[in-house]
């Protein structure tokens, strides 16, 4: 089982974007998968077309077991039209509750010991995270194998991605104290990207000289990502043959390509 949490202490960079379309793309892919929303606002929830609700706090703060906080997403919400879904996606929800979460929980292995329990029944485990560091935050660390960076290609992006990479640079210090190895960096995504904006295109050069290969390509910026979110579906779900359909079909690719390899 993978682990895999997206991450950028900058709101609005697209992390509930990419979070529910990874998961859902992987699930499309033949792999059971869970999507954890750890983020208050329960964006990844509503997104996947449930109401919003204390998921996450119950499992990590009352100990409710995963059979009563996760939620099957059926694969008509998410599926290629046309083409049968053979993996599994489900959710743990969120909301405003989960502000709480960081507040009452005194073992910072909770998260990791909570999906112990999940090992032999999933493929890949996705965290949503809210862009507000906490002590949530440094469970998740505890329990990641691997981060995905989304960012604009923007100074304020720019700005969240560093102090996210500073942090994990942090928790990975704490992993090494319990011989836990290290964090992976998977990869950084540029999202909304408009390359005939010269701000964009001279970014993300910027971008690829610090990063090299860490840098995938960019997701760029359409109208249909907005109207996916208002038919609580992603976009190879309501326009399989759009150019943002193949661009998030070939994330889901590589995602699953270096969650073998890397």
């Amino acid at each position: 089982m993978k682990v895999i949490t997206l991450l950028n202490e900058k709101g609005g960079v697209g992390k509930t974007t990419l979070a529910t379309h990874i998961a859902a793309g992987l699930a499309v892919k033949g792999h059971r998968v869970i999507l954890v929303d750890s983020d208050p606002q329960g964006h990844a929830t509503v997104v996947l077309g449930l109401p919003k609700e204390p998921g996450i706090y119950n499992l990590l703060v009352r100990e409710a077991p995963f059979k009563e906080t996760m939620r099957i997403i059926p694969p008509e919400q998410y599926g290629i039209p046309g083409e049968q879904v053979t993996g599994q996606l489900c959710i743990v929800p969120s909301n405003i509750e989960t502000r709480n979460i960081a507040n009452s929980i005194s073992d910072a292995f909770a998260v990791s010991d909570r999906l112990s329990e999940l090992e032999s029944f999933f493929d890949f485990v996705i965290f949503d995270t809210s862009p507000t560091p906490s002590l949530l935050h440094g469970s998740i660390y505890l329990a990641t194998d691997y981060i995905i960076y989304p960012t604009k290609c923007e100074y304020l992006s720019f700005d969240g991605l560093v102090e996210s990479i500073k942090h994990r640079e942090a928790a990975q210090a704490h992993r090494d104290k319990w011989n836990l190895g290290p964090i992976e960096v998977m990869g950084i995504v540029p999202t909304m990207y408009r390359n005939q904006t010269i701000e964009h295109s001279e970014n993300l050069k910027e971008l690829r000289a610090q990063f090299g290969s860490l840098v995938w390509p960019p997701i760029h910026q359409r109208t249909i990502w907005a109207e996916a979110v208002t038919m609580r579906q992603p976009v190879f779900a309501i326009a399989p043959q759009t150019k943002a359909a193949v661009e998030a079909l070939a994330l889901v690719d590589r995602v699953q390509g270096a969650a073998v390899h890397v």
